[in-house]
C-alpha cells in the first residue's frame, strides 16, 4: 500500500502538541480590525486548542502521520 500523503497547507496551518491535540491560529484577525472589539481582538492572539469534532477531523484527513492513539487510562482497584 502506498504512503499516504501529508496536505502541505496543513503543515503549515496546524501543531499538534505532546499529548496529540492540535492548535490552530484564531481565526478572523487578518482584517477590518477597526470594526472588531479590543476584547475580541486580545482574545484572538495567539493560538488556541481546536475542538475534538475538528481535531479529529483535522487529524484524520490531513495529517495522518500526527495522530497519536490515545489510551484508555485504567483505574487499578485495591482488593
Amino acid at each position: 500500500m502506498p504512503k499516504m500523503k501529508t496536505h502541505s497547507s496543513a503543515k503549515k496551518r496546524f501543531k499538534i502538541t505532546a499529548k496529540g491535540k492540535v492548535k490552530a491560529k484564531q481565526a478572523f484577525t487578518s482584517h477590518m480590525m477597526m470594526n472588531k472589539p479590543k476584547s475580541m481582538k486580545r482574545k484572538a492572539r495567539g493560538l488556541t486548542v481546536m475542538s475534538e469534532s475538528d481535531e479529529r477531523i483535522v487529524l484524520r484527513n490531513f495529517l495522518p502521520y500526527c495522530r497519536k492513539r490515545k489510551t484508555k487510562t485504567t483505574v487499578k482497584t485495591e482488593a
